[in-house]
């Protein structure tokens, strides 16, 4: 069983390509919540043995999708026996446009892991804020708290900007090392 387990839901491939991503940079398994908000056969067993879960969920309307929502309504049996105690947690959302009110579903998934009394993990990037800014640049979104993506709605998912995928990656590092610091 993986250190690291991303486990996330995806409406339309975008969340997805963002979850590959962030598995790649952090050696991490993907889990996906499938479009009933049902995890695969054993996957409660494989956040269990996971020593860090990241969480992806696309924004909409301000929050997490009503199947990563799902998901989280049954995690309240590993809440209830603190399971995921003193597990890392991190977070993941992709919206349309740039903002979104991704914060919101950031938000949202820092409660769920805070509830769950697991250690969060920004992002640890600094944002690409200068006038020679791109989109293909690491973290141009700007954000700390968890990982933001912005695909446009008429994108395929095979139409990611290649700064947020390259973001999604080092994001996926981070929450890597900060794994290897707890051991």
């Amino acid at each position: 069983m993986s250190a690291i387990v991303i486990v996330f839901h995806s409406g339309y491939g975008h969340t997805a390509q963002v979850a590959q991503a962030v598995a790649e940079g952090s050696g991490g398994t993907l889990l996906a919540i499938d479009a009933q908000g049902k995890l695969p056969e054993g996957g409660w067993e494989q956040l269990a043995a996971a020593k860090a879960i990241v969480f992806g969920s696309p924004t909409y309307m301000g929050s997490v999708s009503w199947q990563f929502k799902k998901f989280a309504d049954e995690t309240s049996k590993v809440w209830g026996g603190q399971g995921w105690k003193n597990k890392l947690a991190a977070g993941f959302t992709n919206s349309a446009t740039m903002n979104g009110d991704k914060l919101s579903t950031l938000h949202y998934l820092i409660t769920l892991s805070l509830q769950h009394s697991m250690l969060w993990v920004g992002t640890g990037l600094m944002p690409s804020n200068s006038k020679a800014s791109t989109r293909d640049d690491i973290n141009y979104v700007g954000s700390t708290s968890g990982l933001m993506t912005t695909t446009p709605s008429d994108a395929t998912a095979d139409e990611m900007v290649p700064g947020d995928i390259a973001t999604a990656k080092a994001f996926g590092a981070r929450v890597a090392d900060a794994l290897a610091l707890l051991k």
